[in-house]
């Protein structure tokens, strides 16, 4: 390599690095941006919809494993972690990374960092299935042709265009004429940036009629919809035109967890909620909720939840009196 080349190389590598540099910058005062904003709006420990679709979350300490149902949604963390279990696989994210989930599952979740000094503050962008398509087509990327299972949650890195379009759609909370015409924008490119990046396979096969992911799609809302009523395996499995041991096989590898499993979670968190918003007894809930022996359900519950059913629910009750205390 002769002067000239070596100087031209050392030039390229100088502007290159620089550009990085100014990525990164940029990247970091993004971060800082994206919390301060959400701290604004949600000064107090709690949710807020600031605009339709977008959900803001502000917690101040660390607390128990919180067992709910995800929705498809695009989840970012602005300041703290969390940790989510699904089945036994287990994904952890902090203001680095994003979290994609496509189907409505029965998982725990759990803050790992928060405090009132650096309360964890997150937010939540849903994702209609029907949007995202509009998004693929525009696009121009045909449906995919592959019928490969796709896990129904997911972390990655959440890269500097990404972030940027999610600042840029928090930034309208203070421009709402502003935003009743470029939110709907902006959530498209946020959509397109995320079929474009690690997960776009996961986007895909919810969003287009191909694949197992969407057969398996279709079977968790009728067990969602049916699930106080006993699991017919086989009934599913053959309006899907599955064998039984291929629809096991592919429900495990999108849920992580089996059906049998699938029911007893939306039974167990549905005798929780009862128990606990309804003041239902324990033997009352289990009824409700499909059991037909209450010593069955205690069990259950208990290795679900970690305690039996009314003391478990009076744990609850504590920890919301001493949170509202707190404030």
């Amino acid at each position: 390599m002769n002067a000239v080349k070596i100087i031209e190389k050392s030039n390229m590598d100088l502007i290159n690095q620089q550009q990085a540099n100014r990525v990164a910058q940029k990247t970091q005062a993004n971060r800082e941006e994206l919390t301060e904003r959400i701290a604004q709006a949600i000064r107090q420990d709690g949710k807020i919809e600031p605009l339709k679709g977008l959900h803001f979350n502000r917690i101040s300490l660390p607390a128990e494993p919180c067992h709910s149902v995800s929705i498809p949604a695009f989840c970012v963390i602005a300041q703290g972690s969390k940790e989510v279990l699904l089945g036994s696989d287990r994904y952890q994210y902090d203001p680095m990374h994003y979290l994609l989930a496509t189907v409505e599952l029965p998982i725990v979740s759990q803050i790992l960092e928060a405090s009132k000094e650096q309360p964890y503050l997150s937010l939540r962008l849903d994702l209609d299935p029907t949007l995202v398509s509009s998004v693929m087509v525009e696009a121009g990327y045909p449906s995919s042709r592959n019928r490969a299972d796709v896990k129904a949650i997911d972390v990655s890195p959440l890269n500097a265009n990404l972030l940027d379009a999610v600042v840029r759609l928090v930034r309208l909370l203070d421009s709402p004429a502003e935003a009743h015409v470029l939110a709907p924008l902006i959530k498209r490119e946020i959509i397109y940036r995320l079929l474009m990046g690690e997960q776009g396979n996961r986007l895909r096969h919810i969003a287009v009629l191909g694949g197992y992911t969407y057969h398996i799609a279709r079977a968790v809302e009728r067990l969602r919809k049916d699930f106080k009523e006993p699991i017919k395996i086989e009934s599913i499995a053959r309006e899907l035109s599955m064998s039984v041991s291929g629809f096991h096989h592919h429900f495990k590898s999108v849920t992580a967890m089996s059906p049998l499993q699938f029911q007893k979670q939306l039974r167990l968190q549905e005798a929780r909620r009862l128990m606990l918003g309804e003041n239902l007894d324990a033997t009352s809930a289990a009824y409700r909720v499909g059991y037909d022996d209450a010593s069955h359900f205690n069990r259950e519950y208990k290795r679900l939840f970690g305690a039996p059913p009314m003391r478990d629910v009076e744990r609850l009750r504590e920890a919301a009196r001493e949170t509202a205390s707190s404030i």
